[in-house]
């Protein structure tokens, strides 16, 4: 989180003291919408895990607290996608027998 609250703060560098936990950071404008992506970015690079947009809301970034339980606890829906474990082939059975003519 040490990463995140610095970002914010170099972006908003006229921001004094602390961020809350609970303060609107899309409110305060301390993430617009030009530096969102940049965000998106860090908060990928800082949990680790890829962020499907389709599956965020924009209240999902809205505090340090949201951002916490959903980006950087885990596992969470932001987790990576994992392949499915492949299944065994059935063994094969007998041959099915034909009519003799």
């Amino acid at each position: 989180m040490e990463r995140i609250v610095a970002w914010i703060h170099e972006k908003n560098p006229g921001l004094d003291g602390p961020i809350g936990n609970d303060e609107d950071l899309i409110e305060a404008r301390l993430i617009d919408s030009l530096d969102f992506l940049e965000f998106v970015y860090l908060l990928e690079t800082v949990s680790g895990r890829e962020i499907d947009l389709q599956t965020v809301t924009i209240e999902d970034f809205g505090t340090l607290d949201r951002i916490q339980e959903r980006f950087l606890s885990a596992p969470g829906p932001a987790a990576p996608r994992t392949p499915p474990t492949p299944q065994a082939a059935p063994e094969p059975g007998p041959a099915p027998q034909t009519a003799a003519r």
